[in-house]
C-alpha cells in the first residue's frame, strides 16, 4: 500500500517527542507538509530536526504554542489558517490517587486532554467541510476502556476523546471529513523509557526486556506481550489520515496490542 500524502498540510499538537514525534515522522515520509508543535521552541527546533533527519526531503515548519490554552490556539490558527489533517495529539498523564486528587488538577487534564482538541477541531474543521476533504484523529489510549484506578483522572479524559470523536464523525457525515480516535497500549515512549530507565540499569536489561516486563506485569492481557513501538502506533495513524482510510470513521482504532479484553 502506497500512502501519498502529497499537498497535504498536517498539524499533529504536542508532537516534540514520542508518539507524536513518531506521527509527525510517518506523515513527512508519506509526503505531507508537517507542523511540529510543542510549548518550548528549543525542543520544537529538537523535532523539526528529527524529522528532517528521519525524512531527508521533508516538508516540516514548527510552532511553539501551548495549546491547552485559547491563546495558544489562537497563535496555531494564526500562523497555519488552514490543514487537511489534525492529529490531537497533545496529552499529559501522571498516576495520582483519587482521593489525593484536587479540582485544580481534574480541570489541568480536561484542558490538555480534552479542551486542546476540541478547540482545534472547531477551528479547522469547517475550512475541512468547505474542501471536501479531511482527515482529524483524536489519540485515546487504552486507558479510555481500562480506566485505571490509580489515574481514574486520566482515563476519564481519554474515554473523553473517544466520545468527542464519535460525535463529530456523526457531525461531519456526508462531507468528506473522517474524525476517529486511534487508542495506543503500553508503548515504549521517552515517557515510558524515562520511568524504567533505572530499573533497566539496575538489573541489566535493555529497554525493551524492561518495558515487556512492566507489561506482563501490570497489563496482562496484553496478547502481544510487549511494549508498542512508537513506530507501530504511528503507521495506524499515517494510515487513517490517508485516502486509503476514506471508508473509516467514527472508529475507535486499537494499536494497544490487545490489552483491552473484549470483542
Amino acid at each position: 500500500m502506497l500512502i501519498d500524502l502529497s499537498g497535504k498540510t498536517a498539524i499533529v499538537s504536542g508532537s516534540t517527542a514520542g508518539i507524536g514525534l513518531a506521527i509527525a515522522k510517518g506523515l513527512a515520509a508519506s509526503g505531507a507538509h508537517v507542523v511540529v508543535n510543542g510549548r518550548h521552541r528549543e525542543a520544537v527546533d529538537r523535532a523539526v530536526a528529527a524529522v528532517k533527519a528521519a525524512v531527508p526531503d521533508a516538508k516540516v515548519t514548527g510552532l511553539a504554542a501551548d495549546l491547552s490554552t485559547e491563546a495558544g490556539a489562537t497563535d496555531l490558527v494564526h500562523a497555519h489558517p488552514a490543514c487537511d489533517i489534525l492529529v490531537n495529539n497533545l496529552g499529559i498523564y501522571g498516576p495520582q490517587d483519587f482521593f489525593e486528587t484536587p479540582d485544580a488538577e481534574w480541570r489541568r487534564y480536561f484542558e490538555v486532554n480534552v479542551l486542546s482538541g476540541v478547540r482545534l477541531a472547531r477551528l479547522y474543521l469547517p475550512g475541512m467541510e468547505k474542501n471536501g476533504w479531511g482527515r482529524v484523529v483524536f489519540i485515546s489510549s487504552e486507558s479510555a476502556f481500562n480506566i485505571p484506578a490509580d489515574m481514574i483522572h486520566y482515563g476519564f479524559t481519554k474515554t473523553a476523546a473517544v466520545s468527542i470523536a464519535r460525535g463529530l464523525a456523526k457531525r461531519m457525515a456526508g462531507t468528506g471529513v473522517t474524525v476517529n480516535s486511534v487508542l495506543p497500549g503500553p508503548t515504549l515512549s521517552d515517557g515510558m523509557a524515562a520511568m524504567l530507565e533505572d530499573e533497566a540499569k539496575a538489573s541489566g536489561k535493555s529497554l525493551e526486556d524492561a518495558a515487556r516486563d512492566f507489561v506482563l506485569a501490570n497489563r496482562p492481557s496484553s496478547v502481544i506481550r510487549r511494549a508498542a513501538s512508537v513506530e507501530e502506533v504511528a503507521n495506524m495513524v499515517v494510515y487513517t489520515c490517508s485516502d486509503q482510510a476514506s471508508a473509516t470513521s467514527g472508529a475507535a482504532l486499537r494499536v494497544d496490542g490487545g490489552v483491552i479484553d473484549s470483542l
